[in-house]
């Protein structure tokens, strides 16, 4: 194993150079099978979120292996994967620019989206893009249940909205999107029945039910009523993933490969990856990522293509030229620096993976 890692570490220098971001496509394979497993078991409805690997194969992957469609965070996101043939697309944010600038209406034009909305103004925008494109767009409302983000915080309030999009002859209400906190689901589960009998009233009700998130995979199924869950994290995993106990070191199937360039002193060292690779989110955790081949050694500090070890309580220290594996903290933002994933499998390089999503503001 450590020769065929060495073997590696040589092949990814000499082809790519360093930095490198490189997944394992064995993880990979593995973290889809877990998440799929896992909604299968709870009876939900598998709807990835591909804001972290926004590469429209690993989508198709994800699809493949039993996922009813996908989410997106941007429309640009939702461009790239209606390209390549996936028609199932919610998008889980406010989309005003969007909306606004014509892109919603022209996608519309191509395929029936689900959107989201918390607020009249939203859905004023959506109103007007679905006339423009001469189709009814379906619209979730967003609910705010612990995680204090998007999301309307009170029933009242996204029962307003839903009476508003049945009023509209451009609108379809399509269900309800929820992100609760770790600790929220019993909220959730209160404003979701409060929500159940207010549609009724209204003669309405939510065809989609959505939670979300890697973290919440713990409590998937608890929210009676509930049909999907959407999650990003989990095809990659990170070490907020390792710190929450959703995943194992092993688990984590994206690394970035990188040189260790400078050993100015005797506990200090210069890798070739800095904020312009792993970024400078440390996802409220320590330092800014885990060196797997010197796990004590610490990333304390960036310059924009340097990443600051400090290496002060490692015995076995790097020296100048060896090429040590940085697990992100936060691996979506790590993903969305780069053209590209190089992808192994069975310790070989695979194949170049673009992330074609990447860098789509709007």
């Amino acid at each position: 194993m450590v020769d065929r890692m060495a073997a590696l570490k040589n092949s990814i220098i000499e082809t790519f150079g360093t930095p490198c971001p490189v997944i394992d496509l064995d993880v990979v394979d593995r973290n889809i099978e877990r998440a799929q497993n896992l909604c299968d078991a709870a009876g939900l409805a598998n709807r990835p979120h591909i804001k972290t690997h926004k590469s429209p194969l690993l989508a198709h992957m994800q699809i493949d292996a039993g996922a009813v469609g996908i989410t997106c965070q941007k429309l640009g996101e939702a461009e790239v994967m209606a390209d390549a043939g996936i028609s199932d697309i919610v998008i889980a944010t406010n989309l005003l620019g969007a909306a606004r600038s014509g892109q919603l209406a022209a996608l519309q034009n191509r395929l029936p989206l689900k959107v989201c909305a918390d607020n009249p103004v939203s859905l004023a925008a959506y109103a007007r893009a679905a006339e423009d494109a001469g189709l009814v767009l379906d619209v979730m409302i967003e609910c705010e249940t612990g995680q204090l983000r998007a999301g309307v915080e009170t029933p009242a309030d996204a029962l307003t909205l839903a009476r508003a999009i049945k009023d509209d002859p451009w609108l379809n209400f399509a269900g309800l999107l929820y992100y609760p906190s770790l600790d929220g689901w019993p909220r959730t589960q209160d404003f979701h029945d409060e929500m159940v009998a207010g549609l009724a009233s209204l003669g309405l009700s939510a065809a989609i039910v959505s939670t979300g998130g890697t973290p919440n995979f713990e409590h998937l199924g608890e929210l009676k009523g509930a049909t999907e869950h959407r999650a990003g994290t989990c095809i990659f995993n990170d070490m907020m993933m390792v710190e929450n106990g959703f995943a194992s070191l092993e688990d984590c199937a994206f690394q970035i490969f990188t040189s260790v360039v400078s050993r100015g002193g005797e506990n200090r060292g210069i890798l070739d990856a800095g904020s312009k690779t792993l970024t400078s989110d440390t996802g409220g955790l320590e330092g800014f990522g885990h060196i797997v081949e010197h796990p004590n050694a610490r990333i304390h500090k960036f310059a924009e293509e340097h990443g600051f070890l400090d290496l002060t309580n490692c015995n076995d220290k790097p020296g100048v030229g060896e090429i040590v594996r940085v697990i992100p903290n936060h691996v979506c933002v790590a993903v969305n620096m780069v053209d590209q994933l190089v992808a192994v499998r069975s310790g070989e390089i695979a194949q170049v993976i673009p992330v074609a999503a990447r860098g789509r503001l709007v």
